[in-house]
């Protein structure tokens, strides 16, 4: 039997036999604490982009399609060390858990270096494509062209922090997103408008204030590998490139970097579309999407918990405690969404007010947010759905639901909304429309799967290299 000594975290959770709700709530809540303050780490670029002027909050907003090129591969290659090592956890095969680990630092490093050379080269394309004036691509330039050139450390940190997601550790990487957001909101004001012998550097030192962060996150995610037990057992064998853990990370990894980009696409209609309502209408909508960022969270919470839970069942062959960890997230988070979307709807205007102090800007945040409250509870059906195709080494399920949701769904929106000369709350009432069919039959074909396939699919083992 397998030592469990390479963690605390391990000795006071099982996650192969303790009880699924208070795994879910145990894995969850820390994920969620730490998202909470990813998500403040936004908002604070946000509030300060805001203060700079408003056509620097509309770069921001603009900005996010193309840094979520970033992100998407981020969660690809997390989600991809996490599935895989934590299958191998379950399956008990010490080969193939040290093998993915290295595999996945080497493939974090070469699509880095790849995402880098997209980015440099095609982001002022990209906001010429979004009906962007002239200064706001200049302030946006000015921004992703620093985050992209530390793309490295973004996926560099997610890579290594995959291992400690697939023992069940979400603690680690919560305090590290809390120390970022502490650096980031002391650092921001003094890049931003200048303090002592630092030059004001404006909505570059936004930039700065990230990179500098996350290659603080880096450095303590790294001495916190380095003690991990596992790690002491690699030699270099392990080292050695292999093809077959490329191949398997590649496909594990690409469904979701593809279908998460696409949500890109889908920021890059929306705003295209509400870019025809003005810059300051981007504006308010940028800031009501921080807005929806921290709502979600608990979803993104218990979506990395049941990863961890659903990888290590699913490679124990534990079928009924996979199923039971998906019902019980959808229960949870379906409720916290309902609460959420009725807060949301009353506090709109004094939320966006926060912001900015335009009353144009609050206007039409306001009515975003106003409508995203009827849209929250269909999006668990989305995330989880999502996540547990990817736990269960199934990840070009979720490619095909997020290319819908996030590339056909949005593209018919804009087509019908242009057609009948939409406005902008229109847009988006037809944009909560499609999204609450999408989930209704998302969550049919999920039931349907999880009844008939899911234990002939889990049967297969991954051949030995």
């Amino acid at each position: 039997m397998e030592k469990n000594t390479f963690s605390r975290e391990k000795l006071e959770m099982n996650l192969l036999k303790d009880n699924i709700p208070n795994l879910v709530r145990k894995l969850a809540l820390p994920a969620m604490v730490g998202m909470l303050f990813q998500t403040l780490y936004n908002i604070v670029d946000t509030f300060y982009a805001g203060k700079i002027s408003p056509e620097a909050l509309a770069a921001l907003s603009k900005s996010f399609p193309i840094y979520f090129i970033i992100v998407a591969t981020s969660i690809g290659v997390t989600v991809a060390g996490t599935s895989l090592i934590g299958n191998s956890i379950g399956e008990k095969n010490k080969e193939n858990i040290l093998n993915y680990f290295t595999h996945v630092i080497y493939f974090g490093v070469l699509i880095s270096l790849l995402i880098t050379l997209i980015g440099l080269n095609f982001s002022d394309k990209i906001f010429s494509l979004m009906v962007t004036t002239k200064e706001v691509t200049e302030l946006g330039l000015q921004y992703t062209d620093i985050i992209f050139s530390g793309s490295i450390l973004f996926i560099l940190v997610v890579a290594l922090n995959s291992l400690l997601h697939a023992e069940g550790d979400t603690k680690t990487y919560r305090n590290v997103l809390i120390l970022s957001f502490f650096i980031n909101l002391i650092l921001n004001p003094i890049l931003i408008f200048g303090l002592f012998f630092f030059p004001a550097l404006g909505v570059k030192g936004i930039a700065i204030s990230t990179i500098f962060s996350q290659s603080v996150a880096f450095f303590i995610i790294l001495l916190k590998i380095l003690k991990n037990p596992r790690i002491k057992e690699i030699t270099n064998k392990f080292l050695i490139p292999k093809l077959f853990y490329f191949i398997n990370i590649f496909f594990t990894s690409m469904p979701i970097v593809v279908s998460i980009f696409a949500y890109s696409i889908t920021a890059a209609i929306v705003l295209a579309y509400i870019g025809q309502s003005g810059e300051y209408a981007v504006a308010g909508y940028g800031a009501g999407t921080r807005i929806e960022q921290v709502v979600l969270l608990p979803i993104l919470g218990i979506n990395t918990a049941i990863i961890s839970i659903i990888s290590q069942n699913f490679g124990a062959k534990n079928f009924e405690r996979v199923k039971e960890t998906y019902f019980t997230s959808i229960k949870y988070s379906f409720l916290i969404m309902i609460v959420s979307g009725i807060f949301l709807y009353i506090l709109s205007d004094l939320i966006i007010s926060f912001f900015s102090s335009d009353p144009i800007v609050i206007e039409f945040g306001s009515k975003y947010l106003k409508i995203c409250a009827f849209i929250l509870p269909a999006y668990p059906i989305f995330f989880l759905s999502n996540g547990l195709f990817m736990a269960i080494k199934k990840s070009e399920n979720a490619m095909i639901s997020n290319l819908f949701r996030n590339g056909f769904n949005p593209i018919m929106v804009f087509i019908f909304a242009k057609y009948i000369n939409a406005s902008f709350e229109t847009f988006f009432w037809l944009w909560a429309g499609v999204n609450w069919i999408f989930s209704g039959i998302y969550l049919s074909i999920l039931i349907l799967y999880l009844k008939l396939r899911l234990e002939k699919t889990s049967a297969v083992v991954n051949p030995q290299p």
